[in-house]
């Protein structure tokens, strides 16, 4: 054992968050924590990590084990260097180096003067630089870069301070400093939220080799899937702890519910015959000893109660849009530098109606820069945008939680946005979102993250739009919400383009996902499983890609990239225009031949043989014309689906 929770409560304000928890962590232990938003999760890690004191109940851990917690907030106003940041995790391995600096001295000393080393200073000196090898000591800078490489963060970035990184990357810091300092037990409060795909990759191999207890709380289906060994609920004031995993907690979940529903049905049906008992006889002297032993009965049984929460449930309806053009977004030779820095360097877009593209690709490389050019909120510095026929497009971006006024209740900031129409609708609105009664009037300000989540959302979908841009959309949701978001992305009819580290969410939403990488496009037909499978391959990568290649090489190979590019889609384009003649043709024909099959079934058509024999005739030669016509669609179509 090396943490245990016994019958931890906490509340808030006469508000009990939970009560009686107890949960044990053990060497090895995946435990994922999930639970609406609000139950608690983070407050119960605070206090299992120490940070907070519970009302009611005890923390126990064993002897010399470390408990290490994934803060969610980091000074920026520090002065230090991300890596000076981060090495602030070895000052134990200092110390032990300063002590070996003295003893050397000290040894070196006695050596000039003549004088023998003592037994004793030899035997320090060796149990100090035991301790310092067996904690890696000679390593730490190179595992320091080697988990800031991993999380993400450039060469060039590591001296950079704090202060210029926003909260996504501090995060990291944060997370780098707690894999790094190697506890005993992790407590981890959404550690994939910040992370690009590329490093939840790296932090899923490294948790993997991690020998001690994790407890994670997370909305990642995959990583759960992927991880959890034991599934601990918070619902309702109680935790229960489901062994086996994710999908066996969704499997024992819905069995519960079953049973409680079946128990509470027998309770209803049961208390309902003892009711009508009561009523029946009541008044009836005889009867008089049984009416009273019911009544007690009726108050003494226990009701069984299901969790408040499934009738409070995030609910949303995406307005049905009008419908675009085939092609709904183009971006040609777009070119965008921010400094010195050059993101884009004549890159080229384009979405048809209906797809569900996915931006995929380690972070720095451009994605969201490229979404919001997509999403007309950021020029590019050359280049077209072009919204298609009849295209509306709508942008949720992260940034927006930032945006939102904390002046404002929410009612207030959802007529922001509203046009004068929509003002009788917007209560009813706000409460798909779970904001209802007095709810409208609370200030932006007091709004939990995934409460803002759900106001922005709440903006977005407020009118009809038939291109969704949506950068993270799940970001600050809870599992409830991110599977009813997920649910109502399925059903949307428009053209969607967005980027997630919410792999599950990838894989049910994408028909193509783009890896944008060194300022190049790729596209991958399919959901993020088939995009890795391409990857995996070993598909070419750009010569942009690789380390030798000289910026002119690497720009001779985008320009070649483009022109490949420009030559498939004109190819495509030909085929299309070709597939369009020949539909007009099978028209015509088709047509003609309608007419040929009505003059056969004329009777004055079969008083000249002549003219029979030469309808027939034209008849038959028609149809092998359109079989031929068919069999030319069915090639161009497979040309345009290759193309």
């Amino acid at each position: 054992m090396l943490l245990r929770l016994d019958a931890v409560t906490r509340s808030f304000g006469g508000r009990t968050l939970f009560r009686d928890v107890s949960l044990t962590v053990s060497a090895g232990d995946r435990i994922g924590m999930v639970g609406a938003n609000g139950t608690g999760k983070t407050t119960l890690l605070r206090i299992a990590a120490g940070e907070d004191a519970p009302d009611a109940g005890a923390v126990h851990t064993g002897r010399d084990v470390r408990v290490g917690l994934l803060k969610q907030e980091i000074d920026p106003r520090v002065e230090r260097s991300v890596r000076e940041e981060v090495s602030r995790v070895w000052s134990r391995l200092d110390a032990l180096e300063r002590e070996m600096r003295d003893l050397e001295a000290q040894m070196e000393a006695g050596a000039r003067s003549g004088a023998e080393i003592s037994p004793e200073l030899a035997e320090q000196y060796d149990r100090c630089r035991a301790s310092f090898e067996l904690g890696g000591g000679f390593e730490r800078q190179a595992r320091v870069e080697r988990v800031l490489d991993g999380l993400g963060f450039a060469r060039d970035a590591l001296d950079r301070p704090l202060g210029s990184f926003s909260g996504g990357w501090l995060m990291r810091v944060e997370l780098a400093k707690l894999l790094l300092s190697a506890p005993d037990v992790l407590l981890l409060d959404e550690p994939t939220n910040h992370l690009d795909l590329p490093s939840i990759q790296w932090f899923e191999e490294t948790l993997a080799a991690y020998r001690g207890g994790v407890v994670v709380i997370s909305h990642d289906r995959t990583f759960l899937r992927r991880h959890a060994g034991r599934i601990a609920e918070l619902e309702a004031g109680r935790c229960r702890v489901y062994e086996g995993g994710w999908e066996r907690y969704l499997e024992q979940k819905a069995e519960r519910h079953e049973q409680l529903l079946a128990r509470k049905r027998n309770e209803d049906r049961r208390a309902a015959e003892t009711e009508r008992f009561i009523e029946r006889f009541r008044y009836k002297a005889s009867k008089a000893r049984q009416v009273q032993s019911r009544i007690k009965s009726l108050e003494r049984m226990e009701r069984v109660a299901l969790e408040p929460e499934r009738g409070r449930t995030l609910r949303m309806r995406i307005p049905p849009p009008a419908r675009a053009g085939e092609i709904v977004l183009q971006l040609h030779g777009i070119h965008k530098r921010f400094a010195d820095h050059v993101v884009y360097d004549g890159v080229d877009l384009e979405l048809r109606r209906g797809e569900r593209v996915a931006l995929a690709g380690p972070n720095g490389a451009g994605k969201s820069t490229l979404l919001r050019i997509a999403a007309g909120v950021l020029a590019p510095d050359a280049g077209d945008r072009r919204l298609g026929h009849n295209a509306v497009a709508a942008f949720y971006a992260q940034h927006q939680l930032e945006a939102l006024d904390a002046g404002r209740t929410v009612l207030a900031e959802l007529e922001r946005v509203a046009r004068s129409g929509d003002h009788p609708r917007l209560r009813g609105h706000l409460g798909m979102f779970l904001f209802s009664g007095d709810d409208v009037e609370k200030k932006v300000a007091v709004l939990s993250g995934g409460e803002k989540a759900r106001l922005a959302l709440a903006k977005l979908l407020l009118r009809p739009a038939n291109l969704l841009i949506l950068d993270e959309p799940t970001n600050h949701l809870d599992m409830a919400s991110c599977q009813v978001l997920e649910e109502a992305l399925r059903g949307y009819a428009g053209t969607l383009l967005f980027i997630s580290h919410d792999r599950a969410l990838i894989n049910a939403l994408a028909t193509r996902v783009i890896d944008v990488r060194a300022g190049l496009l790729r596209s991958f037909p399919g959901d993020y499983d088939a995009y890795q499978h391409g990857l995996a391959r070993g598909t070419p990568e750009p010569a942009a890609l690789e380390a030798p290649a000289a910026p002119s090489e690497a720009k001779a190979e985008r320009m070649a990239a483009r022109a490949r590019e420009k030559q498939r889609r004109r190819r495509g384009e030909q085929a299309r225009r070709r597939l369009e003649e020949i539909e007009r043709e099978l028209l015509a024909l088709e047509e003609r031949l309608e007419e040929l099959t009505r003059q056969l079934a004329e009777p004055e058509v079969y008083r000249d043989a002549d003219l029979t024999r030469a309808v027939a005739a034209n008849r038959a030669e028609l149809r092998a014309e359109i079989e031929a016509r068919y069999a030319a669609w069915e090639r161009t179509a497979a040309e345009i689906e290759s193309a």
